[in-house]
């Protein structure tokens, strides 16, 4: 008896607990994302007129990506309502190119050992990768890069009749700074978010214009007055190099600037000489006093922040919102306890979680909630959790995951069909008996795969010739023992790993 046979008879056209990955999962995607939450749900969205932090724990498979991809799903449709007051939505959760080019500017021990590396990460990588991402996806939006798709941003050109004379300059320094996109040449880039903008560079050239002209007046001097002997000694050439002396002088400071900015921002990739030619192009005054990641702290940071901020207010974008999932995931960590503590705890700094205007909304394995009480009173301290909307298991109920069955074999349900989860199972199993069931389950990537194992179970126990559409309590009983015992031996075997 195939699967897709019982199904339909019970008028349900796909398997409703095939996938158990929220990020390729149609069914959640195309109906549940919009109708199916967690219980918490209002306290880890919150309210997108004042983003806020939330700081989230959930063991594997409790939804913290299916929880992600809401928030996004849910600020794009708040965007699309709220045209003068939008949501900036930064999704950081891959971290493996970060960690890479962090890893490469590293030596020795400090390269070779994961944990050497992820000790010397601090809060301004955080911040550098999330401005990164920020901007990079600004200028995208900016000119408008058709192959650039960002979740939650909007389609529609930008106001960037709404940019005062130092906000274009301000976004023309966080994109030299910033823009990491590899779609094209970041110098060519540069040069067309300039056009678009109209920032004007003509007066970097000044220094070179002086250049020229004294070159070519000292020439003109002593050829055209007939004391062109006077070109074989050293004084026409030390005028000469007089009048390219703010040139060569603004040429050096532009090195060591980008060398500083390529040396502390480690978790970008900068070519000191490209950087350098971005920042030639800016009129030295400016540049004066100006935010540059060039020393490693967190104030020039926090500026550089405030300065996207003020750019996107200009443009009908009061908030910004950062979405940290998949902490677990990089190849550096692989799932240790102890290295996504080495990177994430940086990042739990209470000035940076509740910077005005900005919301962080941190997903995070339940293994580092355990490692949260043992930490000391300045940890506790710098952290403040206790502001940070914190919700310390994503646990679910019985009753919520019924709800999620339910929901899912609707969303699959054919036309003019209503099935529900007790129609798949005879009399014997009453709906408080499947509550409780679930609820041993905890999450619900255990129940879908519990399920899809039911399902395959029962399908293989009989024939086509001979189907029987009912579940029996037997099949159902010894399947969810089996399905727990094998879970609880693969608990055990990666606590002990």
């Amino acid at each position: 008896m195939r699967i897709q046979q019982f199904l339909e008879h019970h008028g349900i056209g796909t398997n409703p607990f095939a996938d158990e990955d929220a990020q390729t999962d149609l069914v959640f995607k195309g109906h549940c994302i919009n109708n199916t939450y967690h219980p918490t749900w209002d306290k880890i969205y919150g309210d997108p007129r004042e983003p806020a932090t939330s700081v989230v724990f959930g063991e594997k498979g409790s939804g913290k990506t299916a929880i992600r991809l809401q928030i996004a799903r849910h600020l794009d449709d708040y965007n699309a309502e709220n045209p003068d007051g939008q949501i900036f939505v930064i999704q950081y959760d891959d971290f493996n190119p970060f960690l890479d080019r962090f890893r490469d500017t590293l030596f020795g021990r400090r390269r070779r050992r994961a944990d050497k590396t992820l000790a010397q990460w601090r809060l301004w990588d955080h911040m550098d990768a999330i401005l990164s991402l920020g901007v990079t996806q600004l200028v995208d939006r900016l000119l408008e890069v058709k192959q650039a798709r960002h979740p939650a941003a909007r389609d529609e050109p930008l106001k960037i009749e709404s940019l005062d004379a130092s906000q274009i300059r301000d976004c023309m320094l966080l994109a030299t700074c910033y823009d990491q996109s590899t779609a094209e040449n970041i110098a060519e880039r540069w040069g067309q978010l300039r056009q678009k903008l109209g920032f004007s560079i003509w007066k970097s050239h000044w220094d070179c214009a002086l250049g020229i002209g004294v070159t070519l007046l000292v020439l003109a001097l002593f050829i055209g007055t007939g004391y062109a002997r006077w070109l074989l000694t050293i004084w026409p050439y030390l005028l000469i190099a007089a009048g390219w002396g703010p040139r060569c002088w603004r040429w050096l400071k532009c090195c060591l600037t980008a060398r500083k900015i390529t040396r502390n921002t480690r978790s970008l990739s900068h070519g000191t000489s490209a950087l350098r030619k971005l920042l030639m192009k800016f009129p030295a005054s400016q540049l004066v006093d100006q935010p540059l990641p060039s020393q490693p702290r967190t104030d020039d940071r926090y500026e550089l922040l405030a300065k996207l901020q003020g750019v996107l207010r200009s443009m009908d974008m009061p908030g910004i919102l950062v979405l940290v999932d998949r902490i677990d995931e990089p190849y550096l960590i692989n799932g240790s306890t102890d290295l996504m503590k080495a990177l994430l705890w940086p990042m739990l700094d209470n000035k940076f979680l509740k910077h005005p205007g900005v919301g962080v909304k941190l997903l995070l394995p339940i293994e580092l909630e355990r490692l949260v009480d043992r930490e000391e009173r300045d940890f506790h301290q710098r952290a403040r959790l206790d502001k940070q909307n914190l919700i310390r298991s994503l646990e679910w109920t019985g009753q919520s995951l019924y709800d999620v069955a339910t929901a899912r074999i609707a969303a699959c349900a054919t036309e003019g069909t209503s099935p529900g989860v007790a129609d798949l199972f005879d009399d014997t199993i009453d709906q408080r008996r499947l509550m409780d069931a679930f609820g041993s389950l905890r999450v619900p990537r255990h129940l879908f795969k519990f399920m899809y194992r039911l399902f395959t179970t029962h399908c293989n126990a009989h024939s086509d010739e001979e189907p029987v559409w009912k579940i029996s309590s037997g099949t159902f009983e010894s399947v969810l023992a089996l399905y727990q015992r094998d879970q609880d031996a693969f608990d055990r075997g990666v606590g002990a790993g």
